[in-house]
């Protein structure tokens, strides 16, 4: 199955109206979409599946996510060239053919929980949601040690071995 592969959480299906698909198989390229609420506004963070590269998107509303592939689509690519990433490094990003699925990943669910703590607590030390610079808190979260396979990784080092090089930091294990 080609396209984007989004795993909403309850939470972003009930938000959206979305009704998802049956019976979709697991796979790396798949993005993860999950709804957090902070200071009464609806944010949304996606996640890659395999490299957890996340987007922090804050203070979106269904108006402006709607339709949610191309809006999904549109947000990663402008991730990828905000990094300076190969646009095609995810996986194919085609909005024309998205697929809304059910989460299937506890591990990458968890991830995403504590992704949202660390964007809470910085949201919070940085005087709030209106005085947070985004993209250097998106770029930090990329940036984040976390476990992987036995090791240590950022989003960053797993996406830069996707792309044909072994990351902009060595990895730790």
């Amino acid at each position: 199955m080609g396209g984007v592969i989004l795993r909403c959480t309850a939470k972003v299906l009930a938000l959206l109206d979305l009704r998802p698909v049956a019976d979709v198989e697991p796979g790396d390229d798949d993005f993860y979409a999950n709804l957090l609420w902070i200071e009464r506004r609806k944010c949304l963070i996606l996640t890659h599946a395999a490299t957890m590269f996340p987007v922090f998107v804050p203070d979106v509303r269904k108006a402006d996510v709607t339709p949610f592939g191309p809006w999904v689509g549109d947000q990663l690519q402008a991730a990828l060239a905000d990094e300076m990433l190969d646009p095609g490094v995810l996986g194919d990003l085609d909005p024309r053919d998205t697929v809304v699925a059910r989460t299937a990943s506890r591990r990458t669910l968890g991830f995403m929980n504590d992704m949202a703590k660390t964007v809470e607590w910085s949201i919070i030390s940085h005087g709030g949601l209106a005085s947070c610079d985004v993209r250097r808190l998106n770029r930090s979260l990329r940036r984040h040690l976390h476990t992987r396979d036995g090791g240590y990784a950022t989003a960053m080092d797993l996406v830069g071995e996707r792309d044909g090089g072994v990351g902009p930091f060595p990895r730790r294990t």
